[in-house]
């Protein structure tokens, strides 16, 4: 009994444990984005979905695992040939996603390094047909280009790419040298340029200042001038006007007349001096003007008489008188001097046509003075 009871027990525990192992190979599950493809005895059954899924045990079995999210993938730099013979080291990264679980299982082995290798031929026909500066600048062409040959080819395989990039495009390092110092004589010519660019429109607008303030200093001038004459010209009036309104008599203007004629004859570069006939005619007003102080008329003596005869009586004092007295006999004497040198002017040979005759300066200076005094 103890032997029958030991193999009993052994077998339901065999029994146990392929009854496990039963259940637990006949569910399944799948998570999120991801699909799993089942096979039974070797062929294509079904494709699991995310969630719990039951399996038959022993028969079914679950071949690849697929994540159906966008994946990326970077290859290797890729040397290509340029049309002009350069030889340039180009990174892609590619961005691809499995629409088709059943075709990227059995319509190719190794579908991304398929992928790989259309890239890389791809890139040599496109790149091929490029120079290496058309290539440079020409990243978005070369990216739907490739784009499009991808999705074509891959599209037979299940699977979708959304995107190629090209990450870098190197050449060689004497190219990179080479474009360098093209570059650098570049950016040089350009800031020549906008130098001179500045100094041409320094000196345009230095010129436009210059010409402004010329204008206006100008203008200023005018003004100044203007306001000036208009001063003159109002200051001329007044004169003017001043004189005919105080109506002088000739002797006045002859007397200002003869105050001026020093002023003319001053300077001692003065070697000849033009004196106007017109000269005899103001000294012989001011002789006249002076020269009727000179007699004592009856009525002027007997005026005196009855001064000193008031001065006797309280009146007007006797010093008073002689002052009087002696300021009538400077006038006299002034008048006689006035004569004296008028007679003196006019005394020589009248110029014909402009009433002038010319005297040294050193005489005019001499007689002036004397009958001015």
């Amino acid at each position: 009994m103890g032997a029958l009871e030991l193999v009993l027990l052994v077998i339901a525990v065999g029994l146990g444990l392929i009854v496990l192992v039963t259940l637990v190979r006949s569910v399944r599950v799948v998570p999120q984005q991801t699909m799993e493809i089942v096979e039974r005895l070797g062929k294509y059954s079904r494709t699991l979905t995310p969630g719990l899924n039951l399996l038959v045990p022993f028969l079914d079995a679950v071949r690849k695992k697929l994540d159906m999210r966008e994946n990326v993938v970077t290859f290797p730099p890729q040397p290509v040939i340029t049309s002009d013979n350069l030889v340039v080291s180009i990174d892609t990264v590619l961005y691809y996603k499995i629409v088709d679980p059943v075709r990227a299982t059995y319509e190719i082995a190794n579908y991304l390094q398929a992928i790989e290798q259309l890239t890389v031929t791809t890139l040599r026909n496109v790149i091929g047909s490029l120079d290496l500066e058309k290539a440079l600048t020409s990243r978005d062409q070369i990216n739907h280009h490739l784009s499009e040959v991808l999705d074509e080819t891959t599209g037979r395989w299940g699977i979708k790419v959304t995107r190629v990039e090209i990450k870098a495009i190197e050449p060689p390092a004497s190219i990179r040298d080479s474009m360098e110092k093209q570059m650098r004589a570049e950016r040089d010519r350009r800031a020549a340029i906008l130098h001179a660019e500045g100094l041409k429109q320094a000196s345009i607008l230095t010129a436009e200042g210059e010409k402004q303030s010329a204008v206006l200093r100008a203008e200023g001038d005018r003004q100044s001038r203007i306001l000036t004459a208009e001063g003159q010209a109002k200051a001329i009036r007044t004169v003017v006007d001043s004189i005919h309104a105080a109506n002088p008599d000739s002797t006045v203007m002859a007397y200002q007349y003869l105050q001026a004629l020093p002023q003319i004859a001053a300077g001692a570069s003065n070697k000849l001096w033009i004196v106007p006939s017109e000269l005899t005619k103001a000294l012989e007003g001011i002789g006249g003007a002076l020269g009727g102080l000179t007699p004592m008329s009856d009525e002027r003596r007997e005026r005196l008489v009855r001064s000193h005869a008031d001065a006797s009586d309280g009146g007007e004092s006797t010093d008073a008188i002689e002052a009087r007295e002696q300021a009538e006999a400077a006038a006299a004497e002034a008048a006689s001097a006035a004569a004296a040198a008028s007679a003196e002017v006019s005394g020589g040979p009248a110029l014909s046509g402009g009433g002038h005759r010319s005297l040294p300066a050193a005489e005019a200076e001499d007689i002036l003075p004397e009958a001015t005094r």
